[in-house]
Order: C-alpha cells, then structure tokens, then sequence
C-alpha cells in the first residue's frame, strides 16, 4: 500500500501594533466598536489621495528579520497586488513582492522565505440578506512571513505559529491574537507519494483560510491530508484550489480555485518612493538589532540553566510564555536568592506563582501591569511558608489578601492571626480533643485504614483554623495513636 506524506508550507499574517494605519494618520485602533470612524481619503482610497509610509511599521518589520535571523533587504520597494473585492477599495492592495523587506531566516527549526509589509483590508459583515462593511481596519499595517514547504506535519506546524506569536509578543510589535483577527493562518497542503530516500516531486497545492485558533490549525491541516489521500485513493485529482475551515462542522469546503501569481498583475506602486536603508538620515538597522530583547527560545536555555528548570518541561513552557510572569519571576527568584533561598524555595514559589497566582490574575481577569503584589512581598510570603512560619492553607488566603490591597504579607499574617502554630503543647491539647471526637475513624485507624488518618488530620488542621503546622500535627498524632 502506497503511503503519502503531507508538504505543508504556511502564510501567516499578523496586524502590527502601531500608533497609526500603514500609509496614513488615522488611528490603528482594532478594538474600536464603532464601524468607519478611524477612516480618511486615503485610506477609503479616495481619487487623487496619497499614501506615505508608517516608518514604525517598517521598524518592527526589521525587528522580527532579525530576530529571525533574516537578511533585512538595504533596497526594497511597495507594489500593487490587482484583485477586486468589496473590503478592498482600490481595486488593488499595496504589498511586496519581488523586494520583500526580509528575505530567510528560520523559527523553531522552520526555514522561512520571505516577510513582508503591506495594508490590511477592511471587514466585510454579513447580516441577513446583504453585507456591510466597516473600513476601521482598512490599511492597517500587515506582516505577512511565507515558510518554505518544509513542514511535515500538523503538528509541526502549530508549534511554529506558537512560537511565532510568542516571538512577535516579546518583540511588542504585534499582541497576536487569533480570537480578535489579529494573527491570521493559513496553510498550503500537499501530499506526494513517501519514498524512502526523499520525494524532491510535491503534490498539487490547496490553500486553507478561515483557520482563527491554533486548534484549528492542527485539526485543518489534519483534516486537509486526510482528504487528498482519500482522493487520490478513490482515483480522484486532486485540484488547486483555496478552501474555508468550518470549525463547528470540522471540515473544509470549497471557496474559489486558486489564482497563479501572474493573475493579481503585479506591478511597482508609483505612488511610495523605495525603501533604502543606506540613504543618509534613513532607520538605523544597527539600532534596532542591538535593541532586540532575550527571545523565548534564549530564554528557555538561560532559565534551564540558571534555575535548573528541566528542558522542554510544562513548567519551564508556561514560564516563557508569558513574557509578564517570566520577568515577575525572576525579580521574585532575585530576592528568594538574596534570603538565602535555594533550589527547593525557587521551586515551592514557581508552584505557588504557577498555580495560585496566576489562578487568581485569570480569575480576576488582572494582566501583570496591573498586578498589586510585588515581587518582593511574593518572595517573603514564599520565604513564609518554606520556613514553617504560615501553613499553605494560610497562604492561599494572605496571598489573596496581598492580591486586593497589596499589603505586605508579615502585616496580613499579623492583622489575621494567620501565624502558623508550631508549639507542641498547643497541638497536643488539639489532638487528644480530636482523638475523643472520633472513636469511630481511630477504630478504622487501627484496623489498617490510612484514610482514617488523612480524617483526624483534617479535623486536628480544622480545629487550629488551618494554622498547625502539617508534617507536627501528623507526627503528633501518629505518636498518640500508637499508644
């Protein structure tokens, strides 16, 4: 039985996060609700109108080249890619295409052809038996980057638009967010006969659109391959064509057959002067390359390294990508490290910062700008409880405490009677009480039943209001019971 293997090549297109559109100075505003209000004659390409170019855009476009590793293009120039639809007003979309302004460079072991810059198009609506259209985001500035069909499978691909999004974020030039139209994917999927020593001959094209989550992405891509083997199997061709994801339904449908390059009559836009770098007073490449930050993938081997945090783990994953929670967590492991904390106090604090306090940001809907608590009152609540002094029933309560008043938690232990009970009398008195409450789970005890002793640990935690330390009033217990 022939078996097929899948070529899959991705555009993807992300709206970048300027102050104004691409070629004009209305507002790049893309959560404004109101339709046609951010809009100007250049942008409703009015005759006569003139586009200039958003150098802010440019410089996140060499941003994301080098970091990359791209080659940024010294000369590059605008064109007009010719196609008619109503979103598009002109009759043509200023883009890129034969002098893109980055050309190569390789993310997540994905070899990349090609980004380029160019305008967004407006927002078609549709309701009832017609269509609006708002042009709010009619000239927005776009990046597209063009992989190279290298990539193998779908899941292959989900990582690399991952890891895309995480770049562009801790770049800031774009939030990426798929839910709102912001990071946009689609797929190029063939499929060719598997040989055992390479197949250079790829099979015919389809484009898949409409893709807006990263789920979708996976199961398109999936459900694309699955297709054109089914195709082929049944002696069907299978035709280059572009196709729509319905994700309530899981499969794709036909949309249009696919234009070749030549059909959208490229040609240089006459209106944008080129764009060259080596002209006196143009965008200092130098500075921006030098002003990069510490991307995810360099982050991800400096805190396995520095915080022995184990390669490709879930917890050292969550970490990068969130480039807020990684900086809190450093400023926060900084002063563990000053108190003399080791590996195991780092580790009890990513714990409490990975599920308590991100749990609550999410409940509360708080981004980490907004966040009360600082890194410093973090690390001593997690000095707190590693040092015995409040229990970790304690410390889910002060660090909500700490979360709505950003109060000091040694001041919320104090002002709540929060501190945690270690005196042996005291938890002794507690003990026997618990033991003559329970006749029953002390009989279940000494028959063999260990969840009898998880009981009389609750009902002893429960009577010293979560204050007992753990690992006494267990050792405690065990003693009174043996006797």
């Amino acid at each position: 039985m022939t078996k097929y293997e899948p070529t899959i090549g991705l555009e993807i297109h992300a709206e970048l996060k300027t102050r104004t559109k691409m070629f004009c100075g209305c507002l790049n505003n893309p959560d404004e609700k109101i339709p046609n209000v951010n809009v100007c004659p250049i942008c409703l390409a009015h005759p006569g109108s003139l586009p200039t170019i958003n150098k802010e855009a440019v410089r996140a476009m060499a941003k994301i080249g080098y970091a990359l590793g791209g080659k940024i293009l010294n000369h590059s120039k605008f064109d007009r890619k010719s196609y008619f639809y109503p979103d598009l007003p002109k009759g043509y979309q200023i883009s890129q295409y034969d002098l893109p302004l980055v050309k190569g460079g390789q993310l997540a072991d994905v070899a990349v052809e090609r980004i380029h810059l160019e305008e967004d198009t407006a927002r078609s609506i549709h309701s009832g038996d017609g269509s609006l259209v708002d042009f709010n985001r009619s000239g927005l500035p776009l990046m597209e980057l063009v992989t190279k069909p290298v990539i193998k499978s779908a899941e292959e691909a989900l990582k690399f638009a991952k890891e895309l999004q995480l770049t562009l974020r801790y770049l800031g030039i774009s939030d990426a967010d798929m839910e709102k139209g912001q990071m946009r994917v689609e797929a190029n999927v063939s499929i060719s006969p598997k040989k055992l020593f390479g197949n250079k001959r790829l099979g015919t094209k389809v484009e898949l659109k409409n893709i807006n989550s990263f789920k979708a992405v996976k199961d398109a891509i999936e459900h694309e391959t699955e297709r054109q083997q089914k195709l082929i199997k049944s002696g069907e061709q299978v035709r280059q064509e572009t196709r729509g994801w319905n994700e309530n339904k899981k499969e794709s449908f036909s949309q249009r057959f696919k234009e070749q390059t030549e059909e959208y009559r490229y040609m240089p836009e006459p209106d944008l002067p080129p764009i060259d770098f080596d002209r006196e007073g143009a965008i200092n490449l130098k500075e921006i390359e030098e002003s990069l930050p510490e991307l995810p993938h360099q982050k991800r081997v400096r805190f396995a390294k520095e915080y022995g945090l184990e390669s490709g783990s879930d917890e050292l994953e969550r970490l990068v990508d969130d480039r807020g929670e990684a900086e809190f967590f450093e400023e926060f492991v900084s002063e563990l490290k000053a108190a003399g904390g080791g590996r195991e106090t780092i580790k009890l604090g990513i714990n409490y910062l990975d599920s308590d306090l991100v749990g609550i940001m999410k409940e509360e809907k708080t981004a980490w700008d907004n966040l009360k608590i600082t890194p410093e009152n973090f690390a001593e609540l997690i000095i707190m409880v590693g040092g015995d002094k409040l229990s970790s029933r304690s410390a889910k309560d002060v660090l909500r405490e700490m979360f709505a008043t950003g109060d000091d938690p040694s001041n919320i232990v104090e002002r709540m009677d929060l501190t945690q009970i270690t005196n042996e009398a005291t938890i002794t008195g507690i003990i026997k009480e618990t033991i003559e409450e329970n006749v029953t789970a002390v009989a279940d005890f000494h028959k063999g039943k260990e969840t009898a002793l998880r009981f009389l640990i609750g009902q002893s935690m429960a009577k010293l209001r979560g204050r007992g330390n753990p690992v006494l009033v267990e050792q405690l217990l065990r003693e009174h019971l043996s006797k």
